[in-house]
C-alpha cells in the first residue's frame, strides 16, 4: 500500500516509517522538518518538504503521489506549551489536520489514522484507562487531538473514512538507527540520560507530593517501535467504521522509579532538583490497552522499563549530538 506519513522526520513518525517499509509499504513522507529531522527519514521513502498549512501544496501531493492511506503523526505536542500559547494548538494543530483531511477526502482516500494522545483523560475516574473513559483533554494540546477524532467521526458518517486514533500513553527508548531529538528536549527519558551523558547538570523533578506511592507522577512508558508496530495492525485492519485504540504496557512508573532505572542502566549518578508542580500534569496516568491485544493480537515486544531505558542510552552514546545541529 501508498501510505502518506505526515510528520515522518520526526521521533515516532521516523519509526514508523521505517516499520511501514519493512512490512512492504511504499512510504512518502510530508514535513517542515520545523520539528522532524532529515536524517532521521527512511532513504526508501520518498521525502517531500512541505507545510500542512498549505492546501494547494498538500492537493498538489496527492494528485502526483496517489496515495492509498494516510498516517498523522505532524503537529505541536508539548502539553506545558499549549497551556501557556492555546492558540497555537487550537489554531495550527486543528487547522493543518483538517487542511490534510480536506486533501485526502478530495482526493478518494479513505484509510486514515491519527495521532492522538493520552492528554484526552484529564481526570480518569478509573485506572488503568480504556477506550469507554470520558473525554476530558487536560490541555489546549489534548483538546486539539479530541477536535480531530470528532472530525474522524463526522468525516466517516459523511464520506464513508474509515479511521483509527491510537491514543498514545509515553512513547520512550529508541531503535538502533532513530531515537529522541526534540529542541527543546521535553521528554523525562532523554532529559534524565542527558544528565548521565554530562550535557545536563541535572533533572528536575515536577511536583513531589503527588498522591503516589512516591510522591511522584506515575506514566506508562511504551517503546517507540512496539507504538510502529500497533500503526501497521491498524492500518492493515482499516475498512468500514472506525477504532480508537488506547496504548500503553499497562505498568506505570513514577518519575523518581525512572531516574532509579536509567542509574541503574548507565552506570552513572544523576543529579536531582525539586520543582513546582506544571499545569496539565495529572497524578497518574496508565492505559488498559486489551482492546488492541484482542481486536489486533497487538502485544508490546519490549515491556520492561529498564530495557526501554537502555536502547534509549545505545542510541544516544552513539549519536550524542542527535541527528546533528
Amino acid at each position: 500500500m501508498k501510505v502518506l506519513v505526515t510528520g515522518g522526520a520526526g521521533y515516532i513518525g521516523s519509526v514508523t516509517s521505517a516499520v511501514l517499509l519493512d512490512a512492504g509499504h511504499d512510504v512518502i513522507v510530508f514535513d517542515n522538518l520545523s520539528h522532524g529531522h532529515r536524517g532521521a527519514v527512511p532513504r526508501e521513502s520518498t521525502f517531500i518538504q512541505g507545510d500542512l498549512a498549505d492546501l494547494g501544496r498538500l492537493r498538489q501531493v496527492f494528485q502526483s503521489h496517489r496515495p492509498e492511506a494516510v498516517l498523522h503523526f505532524a503537529g505541536h505536542i508539548q502539553v506545558g506549551e499549549s497551556m501557556r500559547n492555546p492558540f497555537l494548538y487550537l489554531g495550527d494543530n486543528v487547522t493543518c489536520g483538517l487542511n490534510l483531511l480536506q486533501a485526502a477526502i478530495e482526493n478518494g482516500v479513505r484509510r486514515f489514522i491519527l495521532s492522538s494522545t493520552a492528554n484526552l483523560f484529564d481526570k480518569p475516574e478509573r485506572i488503568p484507562i480504556d477506550e469507554s473513559a470520558a473525554l476530558v483533554p487536560g490541555s489546549p494540546y489534548g483538546e486539539s487531538k479530541l477536535y480531530l477524532e470528532r472530525s474522524l467521526a463526522w468525516l466517516g458518517r459523511t464520506h464513508d473514512l474509515s479511521w483509527a486514533a491510537l491514543r498514545y500513553f509515553n512513547a520512550a527508548g529508541a531503535t538502533q538507527e532513530r531515537g529522541e531529538h526534540h529542541d527543546p528536549e521535553t521528554h523525562l527519558i532523554p532529559l534524565v540520560l542527558q544528565v548521565a551523558l554530562g550535557r545536563r547538570a541535572k533533572i528536575a523533578v515536577f511536583g513531589s507530593d503527588y498522591d503516589t506511592p512516591d510522591g511522584t507522577c506515575i506514566r506508562d512508558y511504551i517503546h517507540v517501535s512496539d507504538l510502529a508496530q500497533a500503526h501497521v495492525l491498524a492500518l492493515g485492519a482499516l475498512g468500514k467504521g472506525s477504532r480508537t485504540y488506547n496504548l500503553g504496557n499497562g505498568s506505570g512508573y513514577s518519575v523518581k522509579e525512572v531516574i532509579d532505572a536509567a542509574r541503574r542502566v548507565t552506570g552513572r549518578a544523576i543529579e536531582v532538583e525539586s520543582a513546582p508542580r506544571r499545569e496539565g500534569d495529572g497524578p497518574r496516568l496508565v492505559a488498559d490497552s486489551t482492546r488492541i491485544r484482542k481486536e489486533l493480537g497487538w502485544k508490546p515486544r519490549i515491556p520492561e522499563l529498564e530495557r526501554i531505558v537502555e536502547s534509549a542510552w545505545t542510541w544516544m552514546r552513539a549519536h550524542p549530538d542527535g541527528y546533528g545541529p
